[in-house]
């Protein structure tokens, strides 16, 4: 690594890698396998795409947004001895509730944490056909208990911190509305029991360019000695519609709200065929990031056009430099 950057976790030596490509000085490259999930893995699928994938017993285990051939929009489970080569149930989830008006019925767009002692999912979770933001857990990824929604409608990309900030959960999520949303900051948010929300705090704004109609959170934040590396998607609105791109922030440690260091410039944008050709055109959308701690070593899952899923390597050290580099 260039820097002296510290992941603060846990080292995964297993995560996918792929070296960068000869001659290629880009900070971040595509898997030369992608898309490593195309849309017709499982038979009732119509994509297969914005996905979350955590390590596990020593191997890999995942939440997958599978849209069906009726295109209903479900969470299927899946395991993975590589991280590569997954396989995901035909059949969705099915969530453990106690309380009948808050049942899951149908949600997008998963992220999945570890804090403590077990795995939390949290969704788009469609509440009275209203998106707000659906919360689980599972301590084996064979039963999951679904709890109380974590905010009103309308929101999205509600991303859980993997540790207690001063005490109490918390999250970032985009306010939104009951559509295609044309705008959208980021914000954060506390808990001390992840059902009652609260200190809310503006994070980041849409600003200009590839990030110019809305932002969101991406993967689970990664905890570093510069401070929380996020990972989150920005839109241009074109002449032919939405663009979805990524790029990368730093976030103070104790006081996440406070933006560090920020990208000027994008990541990775949509340019190879699988990101510019599919059910929604021009999409990159990060949901997931394994990170081996001792080299830094970053694998980041992205749902591609809608349609398939797809990765992309980097160092942290690269990337640091990048995002403070390009403010």
């Amino acid at each position: 690594m260039k820097n002296q950057v510290r992941v603060i976790g846990q080292p995964q030596p297993n995560i996918p890698w792929e070296e960068r490509p000869q001659g290629s000085e880009a900070i971040i490259w595509r898997s030369k396998r992608n898309p490593i999930i195309p849309r017709d893995l499982i038979p009732t699928s119509n994509s297969i795409f914005n996905s979350a994938v955590v390590p596990f017993q020593g191997k890999f285990a995942g939440v997958f947004r599978c849209d069906n051939k009726a295109r209903d929009m479900q969470l299927h489970r899946g395991f993975s001895e590589n991280g590569v080569d997954w396989v995901i149930d035909e059949e969705p989830i099915f969530f453990v509730c106690e309380d009948p008006e808050i049942k899951y019925v149908s949600g997008y767009d998963p992220r999945v944490c570890f804090i403590e002692d077990r795995y939390y999912i949290s969704w788009c979770n469609l509440y009275h056909n209203h998106p707000t933001i659906g919360l689980a857990y599972t301590f084996d990824f064979e039963k999951f208990y679904q709890m109380e929604n974590a905010l009103l409608p309308f929101n999205r990309n509600g991303v859980l911190f993997p540790k207690r900030i001063n005490g109490n959960y918390a999250m970032l999520s985009r306010p939104s509305d009951n559509s295609h949303t044309p705008f959208g900051d980021i914000y954060y948010s506390e808990s001390p029991d992840l059902t009652y929300w609260g200190r809310h705090r503006l994070v980041m704004k849409a600003t200009a360019g590839w990030q110019s109609t809305k932002i969101g959170a991406g993967p689970v934040p990664i905890e570093t000695t510069e401070g929380w590396l996020l990972i989150y998607h920005g839109v241009l609105t074109s002449c032919n519609g939405f663009v979805y791109s990524f790029g990368a922030a730093l976030l103070d440690p104790d006081e996440p709200w406070k933006v560090i260091n920020r990208s000027s410039e994008y990541l990775m944008s949509p340019q190879e065929s699988y990101e510019c050709m599919g059910d929604v055109p021009n999409v990159v959308f990060p949901c997931a990031a394994l990170c081996d701690a001792p080299t830094g070593r970053l694998a980041i899952y992205y749902g591609a056009a809608d349609t398939v899923v797809a990765m992309a390597f980097t160092t942290m050290g690269e990337l640091i430099d990048f995002v403070k580099a390009k403010k």
